[in-house]
C-alpha cells in the first residue's frame, strides 16, 4: 500500500477533536507507515480541546510533555480539567490517553484581548518570499531519494532563506540559523485558535529541522522524538499568510537538541515564539 501524506484538510479535519462530555474530547490521528503519533498534532489537538472549554478566549501559551508514543492507528482520548478562570486569564491541564497509558500532558493558558503597551524584537531582514524558490525546486536533484519525499507537495508551502538539512549535509559547516518562510498550501477557515492548532502543529515538525542540521542529518535520516514544546502565542497568527519562522538550536548535549523559533508575520509583527527539545536514539 503506498503512502499518502496528509493533506492541510486532514490535518484540519483532526484538530476539530470531538467532543464527548464537558471535559472531554476525542482527537483523531494521522496514521503513518511507522504508525507513531505527530508530536505537533497531538500538541495542537490539545491545544484545541483546552480552547473549547474556554469560549471567547484564546491560547496565549501552552506547555507540553511528551510521556511516551502511542500508536496513530487510533484515536486519543483528551481530558480537560478546569484549574483557573481568571478576569483575563484561564488555565487548562490536558491529558492525552490511549488504552489507559498517559501520552501527554499539557497545560494551556488562555486570555481575552485588552489594550497595553507594547515592544517586540524586530524582525530579520529577509528576503521577501515571493522572490525565493519553493522548497521542491531547491532539492529538485535529490527528486530520486526516498521515493520523491523531498519534492513532494506537501500541506505548507516552504521556502527556505537558509540551507535546507538535506543540503545542509553537504556544507563544511552546518547553518547557525535555519530561517524559512511558510504557510498553508490551501485557504485555512477563519478560527483564531485552528490557527494556533495548525502553528503548534507545524513547529512541531520544522523547528527539529535545526538541530538536525547541526548534526548533519535530516527527518528520515535518524530517529528523534520530541520530549516536550513550548509555545508563546504574542499576538493572532493569520495562517492564510506567510509566516517567518527564524529557528536555531543552541544545544545539542547527551542525545537530546534544543531548538527554539521566532515567528513573524510578513508585517513583522512577532506572533510566537516556541522551544521544543528533541531526542536522538532508540524510544
Amino acid at each position: 500500500m503506498i503512502y499518502r501524506p496528509p493533506t492541510l484538510a486532514d490535518i484540519i479535519a483532526t484538530l476539530d477533536v470531538e467532543r464527548r462530555g464537558e471535559h472531554e474530547f476525542l482527537a483523531t490521528q494521522l496514521d503513518n507507515p511507522a504508525h507513531h503519533i505527530v508530536g505537533g498534532h497531538i500538541a495542537g489537538q490539545a491545544l484545541m480541546a483546552a480552547s473549547r472549554t474556554a469560549p471567547g478566549r484564546t491560547p496565549h501559551s501552552a506547555h507540553v510533555y511528551y510521556i511516551r508514543a502511542g500508536d496513530a492507528r487510533y484515536p486519543v482520548e483528551l481530558h480537560v480539567d478546569v484549574a483557573r478562570d481568571g478576569g483575563t486569564l484561564s488555565t487548562r491541564q490536558v491529558t492525552a490517553r490511549q488504552d489507559g497509558q498517559i501520552l501527554l500532558e499539557a497545560l494551556v493558558s488562555l486570555t481575552v484581548a485588552f489594550d497595553s503597551v507594547e515592544h517586540q524584537v524586530a524582525m530579520p531582514d529577509v528576503p521577501d518570499p515571493d522572490s525565493l524558490v519553493p522548497v521542491q525546486e531547491q532539492l529538485a536533484d535529490y527528486a530520486d531519494e526516498h521515493g520523491g519525499h523531498w519534492v513532494r507537495p506537501g500541506p505548507f508551502e516552504k521556502r527556505y532563506i537558509d540551507t535546507p538539512p538535506r543540503l545542509a549535509q553537504e556544507k563544511p559547516e552546518p547553518p547557525s540559523h535555519m530561517r524559512m518562510w511558510w504557510r498553508p498550501a490551501d485557504t485555512v477557515p477563519d478560527d483564531p485558535v485552528l490557527h494556533a492548532g495548525l502553528l503548534a502543529y507545524l513547529s512541531g515538525t520544522t523547528m527539529t529541522e535545526a538541530a538536525l542540521a547541526m548534526r548533519r542529518e535530516t527527518p528520515i535520516s535518524t530517529f528523534n522524538a520530541l520530549i516536550d514544546h513550548a509555545l508563546w502565542f504574542h499576538r493572532p497568527v493569520n495562517m492564510s499568510d506567510w509566516v517567518l519562522s527564524d529557528q536555531f538550536s543552541p544545544s545539542g548535549i547527551a542525545g537530546r537538541g534544543l531548538t527554539t523559533s521566532t515567528m513573524y508575520n510578513r508585517s513583522g509583527e512577532l506572533v510566537c515564539i516556541a522551544t521544543q527539545e528533541l531526542y536522538f536514539g532508540r524510544g
